[in-house]
């Protein structure tokens, strides 16, 4: 097959069209073969480009990636047969999509570096939290388009929740690419920007919340005689069974509840104890917290930005 058919097939392969991306012809090959570019390929860029992978979403050839530290990519080069790039400009000369995968930190830095070769025909992806479509925009340009996801750590396992905001201009094949791309990664739903401060509370920050309650659990455990591997089997497990039955029966968690609790049984004390340390309560204010933050992480850019 010549290179300009399976760069075609490529294209249509991802509901884009040829129209959007200009085939350009340099060194030998049609640059956009490496459709889809990562810049930072830490622990959930990597992770994603492994779910992609592992998945058959998209070959390796399909994928270029770039990080600061080189050690990060040196695996996907050598043991996925990923291509790896020297600048964060030769993953933008090269791929149509692009994964921003840099902490929320260093973003505005890394805006600022990669503007001039973000053109309207790419497709950015921005997992950075709490940092809005709107400044994204600010730094790469107006016309620019840009889909906002919000991924959490089980992605790493394949166990993932992902939320996805499209910014203007983004095409629903794009949308539809993007989530299909995620769904590798466990679950991934498309939202609203407006509920994305709110999607990071409860599902970016919730596996720190869960992990304390996991550990919480066990700790309970070894408290009432048991050893400590055996504690945390049984935390994490319960954890993971109750999750999956709340899921595999689509009933609300309160009538799941009843069905365990017995008159003056183990449960109902138990939760009373619960209830007595305000654990309920405790739990949204976590959430609540978080989703506040969120929402000030992205004033305090804006604030920095206006100092420069």
């Amino acid at each position: 097959m010549k290179k300009r058919d399976v760069c075609n097939k490529i294209l249509k392969g991802l509901s884009l069209g040829k129209r959007n991306f200009t085939l350009a012809y340099r060194g030998g090959i049609y640059l956009n073969n490496y459709s889809i570019g990562f810049i930072g390929c830490g622990t959930m860029g990597s992770a994603m480009v492994k779910g992609f992978l592992k998945n058959e979403k998209v070959s390796p050839q399909d994928i270029i990636v770039f990080d600061v530290k080189e050690r990060e990519i040196v695996e996907l080069k050598e043991v996925l047969g990923v291509r790896t790039a020297f600048t964060s400009g030769e993953v933008l000369e090269t791929a149509r999509i692009i994964f921003l995968a840099v902490k929320p930190q260093d973003m505005p830095e890394m805006l600022k570096k990669i503007k001039r070769d973000v053109s309207e025909d790419h497709l950015v992806v921005s997992i950075a939290a709490g940092m809005s479509i709107s400044e994204i925009r600010k730094g790469l340009g107006a016309d620019r388009k840009v889909i906002r996801v919000m991924p959490n750590t089980p992605c790493i396992v394949g166990s993932g929740m992902s939320c996805i905001a499209p910014g203007e201009r983004v095409e629903k094949g794009e949308v539809d690419y993007i989530e299909d791309l995620l769904k590798s990664l466990g679950k991934a739903i498309v939202l609203e920007e407006k509920y994305m401060d709110a999607a990071t509370a409860l599902s970016g920050s919730g596996p720190a919340f869960v992990l304390t309650f996991i550990e919480a659990l066990a700790d309970g455990g070894i408290k009432a005689g048991l050893p400590r591997e055996t504690a945390l089997l049984l935390a994490t497990q319960t954890v993971l069974g109750t999750a999956d039955m709340v899921e595999s029966t689509n009933d609300h968690p309160s009538l799941l509840k009843e069905q365990i609790k017995s008159p003056g049984g183990t449960t109902i004390f138990g939760l009373h104890a619960l209830e007595k340390a305000s654990f309920r309560g405790g739990v949204i204010n976590a959430v609540e917290s978080s989703c506040q933050r969120s929402k000030e992480l992205g004033k305090e850019r804006d604030e920095k930005g206006k100092d420069r």
